[in-house]
């Protein structure tokens, strides 16, 4: 069973997130200030008290030791075995996806469109998703003309896959340095499974330009335009996005490259 939450609460772990580390860093300021006065005091004991030369006074006064028991052996025991049964599962998501490099520097060298498209990591769980985008550079921090994109695993981001072959796009434009925020939004959509048609879904991919940054969402059946009109409404609100938006036929791009013109708007 995968990982089915609403955008909404995706939204809220984003929030919680946040808060959590907040109070996980004040949690260790303050944990640091008591063991700094506890060890004072301990120091301060030691020198009003002295230590009892005979450690098994304490041992006797407390009670005799069971055959074959270690005096403090119990507490570390039960400890270690208590963290050894805290054990934090993970949350599987509904279908794994890969996570593809397209580097702007080695496009000019090669010939073949594509080429330099690299697959980096496939993920299936919710933590390795976030382990991976904390650690990765975000569009904003991307060189121009870098395309980074995150499909269904097995599924690979170009005209020529099958799955892709009678796709189409929708596309979102956004000024240089503006686009994290909605990029992280489509992800968290994509993974969690938000959209209606969710079968349809290829993949996205967010494409570096030197005054612009663009987002695209591509699906299987092109000619399916209950379904594309579905998912282009959906995601325009979950972006929050006001401008019109467009759905372009990989076929009318392959013919008419930067002439081919949207079929569906929303």
């Amino acid at each position: 069973m995968g990982l089915l939450i609403t955008f909404g609460q995706f939204k809220e772990q984003i929030k919680i997130k946040e808060t959590e580390e907040s109070e996980r860093k004040s949690r260790e300021k303050k944990m640091g200030l008591e063991e700094n006065l506890k060890s004072m005091n301990i120091n301060e004991e030691e020198n009003k008290n002295p230590k009892n030369p005979n450690p098994n006074t304490k041992d006797e006064e407390d009670g005799e030791l069971e055959e074959g028991e270690i005096a403090g052996e119990e507490d570390d025991t039960t400890s270690s075995s208590l963290k050894k049964g805290i054990v934090e599962q993970p949350h599987p998501l509904e279908h794994s996806w890969t996570f593809w490099f397209d580097n702007p520097f080695a496009k000019s060298k090669q010939a073949i469109w594509g080429s330099s498209m690299r697959p980096i990591y496939t993920f299936s769980t919710i933590e390795q998703f976030w382990s991976l985008y904390n650690n990765i550079h975000h569009p904003s921090k991307l060189s121009p003309g870098a395309d980074f994109h995150c499909f269904k695993h097995k599924i690979e981001p170009k005209w020529e896959d099958p799955v892709c072959a009678n796709g189409g796009k929708w596309t979102v434009s956004f000024p240089k340095g503006k686009s994290d925020t909605s990029w992280l939004y489509t992800l968290l959509a994509l993974i969690g499974e938000q959209f209606e048609y969710g079968d349809e879904i290829c993949g996205a991919v967010v494409s570096v330009r030197g005054k612009l940054e663009k987002i695209a969402l591509w699906t299987k059946n092109a000619a399916n335009e209950t379904a594309q009109m579905s998912i282009g409404k959906q995601w325009k609100e979950l972006l929050d996005y006001n401008d019109t938006i467009g759905f372009i036929f990989h076929d009318d791009a392959k013919k008419l490259d930067r002439g081919a013109k949207n079929r569906y708007t929303v």
